[in-house]
C-alpha cells in the first residue's frame, strides 16, 4: 500500500483512507489491515472526490488539521473519508438541506467528532455564519447555480491560498448542452469571480456527465 497523497492510500486499483474509527464501516466499504493499521476502501462509485482520485486528480488540497465547509455533505459517504484524512485536529462543517440524508450523517457524526453537522440551505451561508474560515470549500449540491452558490460561500468562508473543490453535474446545469462545454463555462465563472483552475477532472465512467473542478483563491 502506498500513500499517493497525504492520508490518502493507494493498494492496486483501489484507494484507501486509514480508519479514523477502526472496526466501524460507513456505508458498508471494505475494511483492510496494512502495517497494524486499519483501512477503509473509498469506493468511487459513490463519492465524487473518490471518482476524480480514481481518474488521476494530481492533487488533493487537504491535510491533517484542513478545515472543510462542505455544502451537499448527504449521508456522509465523501465527509467520512475526509474526517479520516484531516483527522482531529481538523474540522469539516457539513452543510446538508435535505432532513432525511442529515438524519444518516448524525449517525457518522455520532462517532466521528471533527464533522459538524448543519441543516442549512447553501444558498444562504448567513445561516451558519458562526463557521470559521476555510482551508478548502468542497461542493456537491446539483443545482443550477451551483457554481454562484459556490462563489457566494468561498468568497465569505475561503481562506486567501485555500481551494474550491466542485463536483459539477451538467445535466443539473444544462441538459441541452455537451457537457465539456458546461464544464468550460463553469470553470470561467470561477475566473471571473477571481478563482485560478489547477484542474478539471471528468468522472466517467463512475459519474457520467461529472466533473470535478479544482481552484484556488
Amino acid at each position: 500500500m502506498k500513500e499517493i497523497s497525504s492520508g490518502i492510500w493507494k493498494a492496486g486499483k483501489e484507494i484507501f483512507t486509514q480508519n479514523s474509527v477502526p472496526g466501524r464501516k460507513v456505508y458498508g466499504e471494505r475494511l483492510a489491515s496494512h502495517g497494524g493499521k486499519e483501512f477503509r476502501a473509498w469506493d468511487p462509485n459513490r463519492s465524487k472526490l473518490g471518482a476524480a482520485i480514481a481518474n488521476g486528480l494530481k492533487s488533493v488540497p487537504l491535510d491533517k488539521g484542513s478545515k472543510v465547509l462542505y455544502l451537499g455533505a448527504a449521508s456522509g459517504t465523501t465527509v467520512s473519508h475526509i474526517s479520516d484524512i484531516v483527522g482531529e485536529h481538523g474540522a469539516i462543517y457539513a452543510v446538508e438541506f435535505s432532513e432525511r440524508p442529515f438524519r444518516e450523517l448524525m449517525e457518522v457524526t455520532r462517532l466521528r467528532k471533527n464533522i459538524f453537522p448543519i441543516l442549512a440551505d447553501a444558498r444562504k451561508p448567513e445561516m451558519y455564519g458562526w463557521v470559521e474560515n476555510a482551508d478548502v470549500v468542497y461542493v456537491d449540491i446539483a443545482q443550477p447555480d451551483q457554481t454562484e452558490i459556490t462563489i457566494r460561500n468561498a468568497d465569505r468562508f475561503l481562506k486567501i491560498g485555500g481551494h474550491i473543490l466542485i463536483a459539477i453535474k451538467s445535466q443539473s446545469i444544462d441538459v441541452t448542452k455537451d457537457p465539456k462545454r458546461v464544464y468550460k463555462e463553469e470553470a470561467e465563472k470561477l475566473k471571473k469571480a477571481a478563482y485560478t483552475i489547477s484542474e478539471t477532472v471528468e468522472l466517467d465512467p463512475y459519474e457520467t456527465a461529472h466533473a470535478l473542478i479544482v481552484c484556488k483563491k
